[in-house]
């Protein structure tokens, strides 16, 4: 049985959770790969509406194994948070379990994250202040602790004191804060850990043996391809890689297991925080769509930037994750618009590019270059079927194939479950 990625295909917010949550039905096991609590899913079924940071999207489904991966970095407060609000909704967590390789967010990440973004100044990053960044700062430079290090109390001391002494000088000495008791962490994190234990385990072993078993797995994607450190608007990027390639290191698993890959757009664009947005509308438009769409932030509640379909990022984005399909959500925001646009190039210092730019820079002197297309003007949250679609709303999407390079297999017209509409086969 394949392995298949839900990926975010543009800045994030696409709707992966909704994609997620509606095909775990029919998987065995679900694996969040990368992130931490900077990402937010909003799912919406006949159990309710959630509002999910860590816990993967198929933990609805009642006989699926959720794993968090090895890539994601874990807030143990804000986990432990989020399995209490689901176990008093009624959601069975025992499924879920937590990879023992997976990083801690301690808490100098969280006063770091504040101090940095402060010292930029007008520079600010937009960064969540989740403590994601210096999270994963610290697993790059070797200072990381992981989920595992809170099983053995005696060890773990010793490597907090290490790491605290070095964090205490730089909140002390650089930014004039208050230095952290290693006492009250300690104490602290031994009570997440004693928490959290049942959930803990080595998931590269489970995730494989499942996959002997013939069983099907999807990987849940946090974030989108455009806010990659490697390939998105560097430096307005997230910390950790959203992309395919990601979901191999952040899931435990070789390239070659993974079978399909979806990426997942919005009918139109949407980004939080800061850095370059070619097709923004700063409109009576955007707030349009912000308002139909009630486009504000999962984990900040801040107003999202939204703005025109742009095609040129939507084919980078699928190249280099080698999309094998697409999903397009929130296809029902533009039902009440009269024409659409979608951006098929860029102009740049005079000149007419069809490539996405390394340089955030660059990207922000780019002009967009619009086709407009008719918009269909008619209600679509109660269709099923792709072929019920209007044609026009139809046609919209075969341009966006052509676009993308890509296939559309999905598309959506509302949150729920049942809002979504297989154009082919997905699974």
């Amino acid at each position: 049985m394949p392995v298949v990625a839900i990926l975010g295909a543009q800045w994030g917010d696409e709707g992966k959770g909704k994609v997620v949550d509606m095909l775990a039905q029919r998987v065995s096991m679900v694996v969040r790969f990368s992130g931490g609590d900077n990402a937010g899913h909003t799912v919406s079924n006949p159990a309710g509406e959630f509002k999910l940071h860590l816990v993967p999207s198929g933990i609805f489904a009642p006989e699926v194994t959720c794993i968090i991966g090895n890539g994601v970095v874990i807030n143990p407060k804000v986990l432990i948070g989020e399995i209490d609000q689901l176990n008093q909704r009624g959601v069975d967590t025992s499924r879920l379990f937590i990879s023992d390789r997976a990083n801690l967010i301690m808490p100098y990440h969280l006063l770091l994250d504040g101090l940095e973004e402060e010292a930029r100044g007008g520079k600010a990053l937009g960064t969540t202040l989740k403590g994601v960044g210096p999270a994963f700062a610290d697993k790059t430079a070797r200072l990381g602790i992981r989920v595992g290090d809170l099983l053995d109390k005696e060890a773990f001391r010793e490597r907090l004191g290490a790491v605290l002494d070095h964090k205490n000088v730089i909140l002390t000495k650089v930014y004039g804060a208050k230095a952290l008791s290693l006492d009250e962490v300690y104490s602290q994190y031994c009570q997440y850990g004693e928490r959290l234990a049942p959930h803990i385990r080595e998931t590269v072993i489970m995730l494989h043996e499942a996959l002997d078993r013939g069983e099907m797995v999807l990987l849940e994607g946090a974030q989108g391809t455009l806010l990659d450190p490697d390939f998105g608007t560097y430096p307005y990027a997230t910390s950790s890689s959203p992309l395919a390639g990601g979901a191999c290191l952040g899931a435990g698993l070789g390239p070659n297991k993974i079978d399909r890959i979806f990426g997942v757009y919005k009918a139109y664009c949407t980004r939080v925080g800061g850095g370059p947005f070619p097709t923004e509308l700063k409109d009576e438009t955007g707030d349009l769509i912000r308002e139909r769409a009630h486009e504000y932030g999962t984990t900040t509640g801040r107003p999202r930037r939204c703005g025109w379909f742009d095609a040129v990022a939507a084919r980078f984005s699928s190249r280099v994750n080698g999309f094998t399909g697409a999903v397009v959500t929130r296809l029902d925001i533009l039902d009440v618009l009269p024409a659409l646009k979608v951006c098929v190039g860029y102009k740049l210092d005079g000149k007419n590019i069809d490539s996405f730019p390394a340089s955030a820079v660059a990207l922000a002197r780019c002009r967009p270059v619009y086709e407009e297309l008719p918009g269909w003007e008619t209600p679509t949250t109660e269709i099923r079927r792709y072929d019920q679609l209007p044609l026009k709303a139809r046609q919209y999407i075969a341009r966006l194939e052509e676009l993308i390079a890509c296939p559309v297999s999905l598309v959506c017209v509302g949150p729920e479950r049942a809002q979504a509409i297989e154009k082919t086969p997905i699974l």
